[in-house]
C-alpha cells in the first residue's frame, strides 16, 4: 500500500471513531486518552506524529475501554485506539468502524462507505469468510 492511501485509511478511521467519542466522553469527561488517539491517528496521517506515538495513543484508548462495562462508551474507546492504530497496522481501519458501528448502529456503515475511495473498501470491508 502506498503511503497516500494508508494516510487516507488512518484519517477515515480517525474520523470513524470521532464520530462516536461522545459515548465515552460522556461517561468520563476527564479521560482524554480516546481522545488522544484519534488525534494521535490524524496526526501520523499528516505526517507529524512517529508511529511510535502512535502506538503509545492506541495502547492508551484500550486501557480506557477497559474502564467502563456500557458497551457504547467501550466500542467508542476500541474504535479510537484501532484508528490511533492503523499507523502501524493499516487493516485496523475496518476495525476502528466497525466499533464505531457497534456504539451508533447499522446505519453507521452507509456513512463509513460515502467517506472512504472505493478503492480502499476491500480493505476497510473485507468480505466475510464462510467457515
Amino acid at each position: 500500500m502506498d503511503k497516500g492511501d494508508h494516510g487516507l485509511l488512518a484519517r477515515w478511521a480517525a474520523d470513524c471513531a470521532e464520530r462516536v467519542l461522545i459515548f465515552f466522553e460522556d461517561e468520563f469527561p476527564g479521560d482524554k486518552r480516546p481522545r488522544e488517539a484519534v488525534e494521535a491517528a490524524q496526526a501520523w496521517a499528516c505526517g507529524e506524529l512517529t508511529v511510535g506515538d502512535a502506538r503509545i495513543a492506541a495502547f492508551g484508548a484500550h486501557a480506557a475501554a477497559r474502564d467502563t462495562v456500557r458497551t457504547s462508551a467501550r466500542a467508542a474507546a476500541r474504535a479510537a485506539g484501532h484508528a490511533a492504530e492503523t499507523a502501524y497496522v493499516v487493516g485496523n481501519a475496518r476495525h476502528a468502524a466497525t466499533y464505531a458501528a457497534t456504539a451508533l448502529g447499522g446505519a453507521e456503515r452507509d456513512w463509513q462507505r460515502t467517506q472512504l475511495a472505493t478503492h480502499l473498501w476491500p480493505i476497510a470491508f473485507p468480505p466475510r469468510q464462510k467457515y
